[in-house]
């Protein structure tokens, strides 16, 4: 084994510290952190930038009086932070949402505007959006959301 001089040992332990501290920092950060691979998400952002955001807003803010529904009869886009609803769904329902369109759901009484986008974007591209959205929510909500898609199959 190689021996380091007194110094260098001190030097060399510290650096190992160091590295080992802000590992676990990082590393924690990463790990409370669902949105999973940075570039995933950056890729994410900027697919969402280009094909949701003239109806769900650049921030994900969605449309104003989103709640009701608008003059044709269809639901406003939400908005994707945590004052919306996008949390409440697993990533299953919610990967088949942006891939078949809501009209895909079939369920009664519930008319959406929210066309299909599985000829636009790539499953992955598709993934990599929810990705990014769930960057957008806070922790409880993060929290919530994990617990549904985990009683759901996913994608």
């Amino acid at each position: 084994m190689l021996q380091l001089p007194i110094g260098r040992q001190r030097w060399h332990g510290a650096t190992w510290a160091f590295l080992a501290v802000g590992l676990l920092l990082f590393g924690g950060a990463c790990a409370g952190n669902k949105s999973g691979d940075v570039a995933q998400v950056a890729a994410g952002k900027q697919l969402s930038r280009a094909n949701c955001a003239a109806c769900h807003g650049q921030q994900g803010e969605g449309a104003p009086n989103w709640r009701a529904p608008g003059p044709d009869g269809r639901l406003l886009p939400p908005p994707h932070d945590s004052t919306g609803h996008t949390w409440h769904h697993g990533d299953g329902l919610l990967f088949r949402y942006v891939k078949d369109g809501g009209a895909s759901l079939q369920i009664p009484a519930f008319v959406s505007g929210m066309p299909a986008f599985g000829q636009t974007l790539s499953d992955n591209e598709i993934k990599a959006v929810l990705l990014y959205l769930k960057t957008l929510w806070g922790p409880r909500e993060g929290a919530f959301q994990t617990q549904v898609s985990k009683q759901e199959l996913s994608p």
